[in-house]
């Protein structure tokens, strides 16, 4: 019996999603959104210095960002790429948190005593090449969680199991035919079989 199609399953593409989003009305993508970019936007704010509190402020303005912005991207991978998009606003955003510490922007650190380097002078430039460099390497760990996500309900959750183990924990296929308690023929067969399914998934996501 065929596996029922999720919502995901509906966007062939993310540029299809990207389209998509131009329209407001259209909960169920926004939502796809939100549920795709959510970790990559909190945690690169995360490493930009910023609170878990400020971090999650960045997700919800950046996502309204991304709303307000959306008419005017060209939703065409030939026109730009929606990644560097999604970096200008999140960085953006980031700043916005930064001035906020400072005494003229109307909150000041407690702790903080005069004559103390404030916290936003000792992180590094979130508009410099070091932001750059972390949103690469995030998108792309993203790019796998996500994936890996839109793969778990198209498999069987045993299978799934093993496989997890295998890519996201690294285990030895020794070790995850113990864990699950099956031969290590049988590890070897589940990642061949759902290393392929991860790569159309992946496929899928990484043209944005």
């Amino acid at each position: 019996m065929p596996m029922a199609k999720t919502p995901v399953d509906l966007l062939p593409t993310r540029w299809s999603l990207v389209s998509r989003l131009k329209n407001w009305d259209d909960q169920e993508s926004w939502k796809t959104f939100f549920d795709t970019y959510w970790r990559l936007i909190y945690s690169i704010a995360l490493k930009a210095g910023l609170t878990e509190a400020e971090a999650q402020e960045v997700v919800q303005e950046t996502s309204i960002s991304v709303a307000k912005k959306m008419a005017a991207f060209k939703a065409d991978p030939a026109a730009g790429k929606f990644r560097g998009f999604l970096l200008q606003l999140t960085r953006r955003r980031i700043i916005d948190q930064l001035r906020k510490r400072m005494p003229h922007g109307g909150t000041q650190r407690e702790g903080t005593k005069a004559g103390r380097t404030a916290t936003v002078e000792r992180i590094p430039d979130p508009a410099g090449l070091v932001l750059e460099s972390v949103w690469d390497e995030e998108w792309q760990n993203n790019l796998l969680e996500t994936a890996m996500e839109r793969l778990k309900p198209k498999v069987n959750p045993k299978q799934f199991q093993i496989f997890h183990m295998l890519i996201s924990k690294r285990l030895p296929p020794e070790q995850v035919a113990a864990i699950a308690r099956v031969n290590t023929d049988n590890v070897y067969v589940v990642k061949h079989r759902l290393s392929a399914m991860l790569k159309k998934e992946i496929q899928l996501l990484e043209d944005v």
